[in-house]
């Protein structure tokens, strides 16, 4: 007990670390996302008509982007979910730089009816180091 007072603080960063490590996979398990790595994303294109949906800045996808994929910016996503209806019934993959906005841009493709949402796992800095194809605008 007198090991627990002594260390309270320490306990308590190392449980708010803990915490923030496994809460993102709680989370998106609990949201229905599945996370892909580059090979499984290319299979769901190749094998299974995936659309590839990349949420990045317009500046970051300048310097090249997954090939055929779609581009819409996150802070858009919601006021142009009406260009994504046709692909509604179809796996959507989603990529940003770290795969954190992707995560975000998943959620809210699963609040307006997309069941087939994949977070790209790494997102484009991932995609780059399997040294998977990349195309310039």
């Amino acid at each position: 007990m007198q090991f627990i007072q002594d260390n309270l603080m320490t306990i308590g960063v190392a449980l708010m670390a803990l915490y923030m490590l496994i809460w993102p996979g709680i989370s998106r398990k609990l949201a229905g996302i599945k996370e892909v790595g580059a090979l499984e994303a290319t299979q769901l294109v190749n094998h299974h008509d995936a659309m590839v949906l990349d949420v990045r800045e317009d500046r970051e996808v300048a310097e090249g982007k997954i090939p055929h994929a779609k581009h819409i910016p996150l802070g858009q996503l919601s006021s142009r979910l009406h260009e994504l209806e046709k692909f509604k019934g179809k796996p959507v993959v989603i990529s940003c730089r770290s795969g954190q906005r992707s995560l975000s841009a998943c959620k809210v493709l699963r609040k307006n009816g997309f069941e087939q949402v994949y977070n790209l796992a790494g997102g484009i800095i991932a995609w780059q180091q399997a040294n998977m194809p990349m195309e310039k605008r």
